[in-house]
């Protein structure tokens, strides 16, 4: 079968690398990618991309790399980091993007396990980074850096300017005129295209390797469902080092011929995206959640009259607003109501998210809280779930317009075959399932069974209309005491719907009641008690304060109003919680770099927190090891109080 009718994408085009110079040669004048840099949007068009990314790989080629060959890249979202990952393919390499957050001990495992020989870096952070392990990586031969500033000192001769690159691989391309198009030549969709790490959340990250069908078929399907064209806009600005961004901000973009547009800086982001307004948005659920709390935030300030307009039409919005998005019949009163708080306050708030060309926006990554969901739908953004894994290309269920639900990730994409195992475990089969884990065929061997479906440890089943309800990570799935299903991340996205909490770890596996730890969202909760005339010194003292207590007990107890009306989980009521004093963190190995909890870590490093919570206690002294920026370590203690919260009976429904 031709390649072209699994994917959609024209016989010939079934690499990345013949995607970008198609797009060069059939719309060279159209923009392909913008950056902010001091200030300035700067423009490339499909010709500028490919000429530059002929000269990087070219460039590339002059200094030894050669096919097979994996070249690892570190920084934020740049435009040239993107060209290097496109290079790296025209030469049959293999980008590896990391986690540009990490420390150089994160760095270290990947860069050994990849058996990196080049990186191409973003500035001198990332060099230094490099410089401190070098000694660990003797395979590692060269580094490229985009941002020249600060390294004037440098004068390694492994370093080398980006820029200078680019001219080192003009002279080699007008030396050897065929090279290139001949390298390009020989890739096959069935190449290794990209190799994306495991976030690592039981254990050390395995590298997932994709082809260029993989990703072409992915982007190709979302693109086709959602009418993704060239006319789109994208803000990419989460890290290239996760799935998610590799297909929206990199497949997609090749595939659909969409603009990318990269921020000036991760402070920039919400000016950069009211300035772009880009027609298509992708974020993970911590990232709405964000947004809506600095809107909560900038709402308690405003005057009583602008409050009590704005949470009178959030009434309108809730009753109707999502009706209305999906074309569903709304009555006259509501509809005219709606659409004079459409010109009062949904059209401003949506200009104010940076969302007011948006014709869709999708939230993956983690389970979405449904109350946050709705939220966002009601004001007239058209967002949507999807759902995968790196291991899936991050593409196995996405939402049709008119089918859009909250308790639902969706039906299976075009392509994809969902089946649910005995024990609840979502199986996939399609054309978007990873070629192998890296030096791996063991963990290969257990991803994949017999039937040729990959094992997505997550738990779910598929409901009356064909969409794939997920419960929570299949390994975090228990018992109560008493025999009732406990799902602790669907109860943690309960609370994190609440504006002051950031993060919440809910524990109940073999016990008698579930009880939480509880991050504040400093940002959220200071405003609140500055307000209030609430003196603090910073997070600890904030977390402990009484009325900060009673504020989150509230968000519990409506909590668990909420979950007793749900026969499947009115049993996971949290009965105890208390407030950590500290925000849980990557850099002390409690969160991954894209912020999922490390449960098993937590429970174990606050196992003194757990056995105070279920001993009765009212309070517990810890004292914790920190880990600061500057990669000094400290400790960090306080007494904390522990809160009991009012749970309500459940009603039995009769036979």
């Amino acid at each position: 079968m031709a390649f072209g009718a699994n994917t959609g994408v024209p016989d010939g085009l079934h690499t990345f690398p013949r995607l970008l110079f198609h797009h060069a040669k059939v719309r060279g004048n159209a923009p392909a990618m913008r950056e902010k840099y001091l200030g300035i949007w700067q423009t490339w068009t499909w010709s500028d991309v490919a000429e530059r990314v002929r000269a990087l790989a070219c460039g590339l080629a002059a200094l030894g790399f050669k096919r097979g060959d994996n070249l690892a890249i570190i920084g934020d979202n740049r435009p040239h980091l993107y060209m290097m990952m496109s290079a790296a393919q025209c030469l049959g390499g293999v980008p590896v993007p990391l986690y540009q957050d990490a420390v150089a001990a994160e760095m270290l495992f990947v860069l050994q396990d990849a058996g990196i020989r080049f990186a191409v870096v973003e500035d001198q952070e990332q060099v230094d980074k490099l410089l401190e392990i070098r000694d660990q990586l003797p395979l590692l031969e060269h580094i490229v850096y985009d941002d020249p500033r600060g390294m004037r000192h440098y004068t390694q001769s492994f370093l080398h300017d980006i820029h200078e690159l680019m001219e080192m691989g003009r002279i080699h391309d007008r030396n050897h005129t065929d090279f290139l198009n001949q390298e390009v030549d020989r890739g096959h969709y069935d190449d290794i295209s990209v190799m994306l790490y495991t976030s690592g959340t039981t254990g050390k990250p395995k590298g997932v390797c994709q082809t260029h069908a993989s990703f072409i078929a992915s982007a190709q399907g979302s693109a086709q469902l959602d009418k993704l064209g060239a006319d789109g806009d994208i803000l990419s600005y989460l890290p290239m080092a996760w799935v998610g961004d590799h297909l929206f901000s990199f497949a997609q973009a090749l595939v659909a011929g969409f603009t990318i547009n990269c921020p000036e800086s991760g402070d920039t982001v919400m000016t950069d995206l009211r300035e772009i307004g880009p027609t298509y948005y992708f974020a993970p659920p911590r990232v709405f959640e964000s947004l809506l709390t600095s809107v909560m935030i900038r709402m308690e300030d405003a005057g009583a009259f602008k409050r009590k307009m704005f949470h009178y039409f959030l009434g309108v919005a809730k009753r109707c607003g999502g009706d209305i998005l999906d074309g569903k019949s709304v009555g006259l009163g509501d509809r005219l109501l709606y659409g004079l708080g459409n010109l009062c306050v949904y059209g401003p708030l949506r200009n104010v998210l940076g969302m007011s060309r948006i014709r869709v926006a999708y939230t993956a990554g983690a389970a979405i809280g449904p109350e946050l969901f709705s939220f966002y739908r009601s004001i007239g953004i058209n967002l949507k779930q999807l759902y995968g894994q790196t291991e899936t290309c991050a593409y196995v269920c996405l939402q049709p317009d008119g089918q859009v639900r909250s308790d639902t990730v969706g039906a299976p994409a075009p392509g994809v075959e969902i089946k649910i195992a005995d024990n609840g475990e979502v199986l996939v089969k399609g054309p978007s399932l990873l070629k192998e884990y890296y030096k791996r065929p063991d963990a290969t061997a257990e991803s994949i069974n017999a039937d040729g479906y990959f094992l997505t440890g997550d738990a779910g089943f598929i409901d009356a209309d064909g969409h794939l309800r997920i419960i929570d990570r299949a390994k975090d799935v228990g018992k109560l005491a008493n025999g009732a299903m406990f799902a602790p991340n669907y109860i943690e996205n309960k609370l994190k719907f609440f504006q002051h909490v950031k993060e919440a770890v809910c524990f109940g596996t073999d016990r008698e009641m579930v009880c939480a730890f509880i991050n504040i969202d400093m940002g959220a909760v200071g405003n609140w008690a500055e307000r209030r005339g609430i003196a603090y010194s910073g997070y600890a003292d904030l977390a402990g304060k009484p009325q900060v207590l009673e504020l989150l007990k509230e968000c519990v107890e409506e909590v668990n109003a909420g979950l007793v009306g749900d026969a499947m989980v009115a049993d996971s009521q949290i009965h105890r919680f208390l407030v950590l004093h500290k925000e849980l963190d990557p850099d002390d190995d409690e969160l991954t770099r894209t912020r999922k909890v490390r449960r098993n870590f937590v429970a174990e490093k606050y196992k003194v927190l757990i056995d105070a919570l279920y001993g009765g206690k009212a309070s517990q002294f810890i004292e914790t090891e920190v880990k600061f920026e500057d990669g000094r370590r400290g400790k960090i203690s306080a007494d904390l109080k522990i809160v009991d919260a009012k749970t309500f009976p459940i009603v039995k429904k009769a036979a």
